[in-house]
């Protein structure tokens, strides 16, 4: 059975336009279609009246990416927890319902357009030390340098991060300390990680403020919208590290 559904989206033609909620009809929508499928139906019906469609992003839509940034009824990626936007079905909502759409909101995101969001802060901040130096050549073998099953379970849990942002929309501070500290984490608790590890938090975070985010104060709403359900271990292992760094 099809569904009809009142939907209220952000709409803003640049950063510098002053933006407004729009209001749109979605029509004959299938429960089984995907939340970003239901904004394509939507898409086409304004095409079709030679209207200008609505900026949203996505890429593979499969839960992979994090591109699919959308605040959904005043929840990043909705209202299923453990899911990106593309991976949340119409079936969650009843016909007649009616959904707000906005894009994330934070001082470090600045809008593009619409639904779309400027997130290069997190790739500055990943420029400034997400990464390990090694030699280059052939790979190493998988073997050669042993690590135990609890730090590669740790470092795996964190490198699960896909850096889409929904824990910085999600902070009344809009702190990216989930998505700084996983990154940390994941390498912190590998043998690669360890030549650069005090310079890499000092100048991840460094790069963070810079950016404009804000401080963490434990509210812990980003581990309640984080897709890939990281948890706020990483947070207090980020500032460990840090305290660790300065000393």
């Amino acid at each position: 059975m099809s569904m009809n559904l009142h939907l209220r989206i952000w709409r803003q033609k640049n950063s510098k336009a002053k933006g407004q909620f729009v209001s749109y009809e979605a029509k004959a929508i299938s429960p089984d279609m995907s939340f970003l499928e239901m904004l394509d139906v939507v898409n086409e019906d304004l095409i079709s009246q030679n209207q200008e469609p609505i900026a949203f992003e996505s890429d593979c839509r499969e839960g992979i990416c994090g591109a699919c940034s959308l605040v959904i009824n005043g929840i990043a990626h909705g209202p299923d927890s453990g899911t990106t936007a593309c991976q949340l079905h119409m079936r969650r909502f009843k016909d007649g319902d009616t959904i707000t759409v906005e894009p994330w909101r934070a001082k470090a995101f600045s809008p593009i357009k619409d639904l779309v969001v400027d997130r290069s802060a997190f790739d500055r901040i990943m420029q400034a030390g997400g990464f390990v130096s090694v030699n280059t050549g052939s790979a190493p073998d998988g073997n050669t340098i042993p690590i135990s099953k609890v730090h590669a379970d740790l470092a795996f849990d964190a490198a699960a991060c896909i850096g889409c942002g929904a824990c910085v929309a999600a902070c009344k501070n809009a702190s990216a300390m989930l998505f700084v500290g996983a990154k940390v984490s994941q390498l912190m608790h590998l043998p690669q990680g360890q030549p650069e590890r005090q310079q890499r938090v000092q100048a991840m975070i460094m790069k963070m403020d810079e950016e404009g985010f804000g401080s963490c104060t434990n509210t812990q709403e980003c581990e309640a919208v984080c897709p890939k359900e990281i948890s706020t271990r990483v947070i207090t292992e980020l500032n460990r590290e840090f305290v660790r760094a300065q000393l």
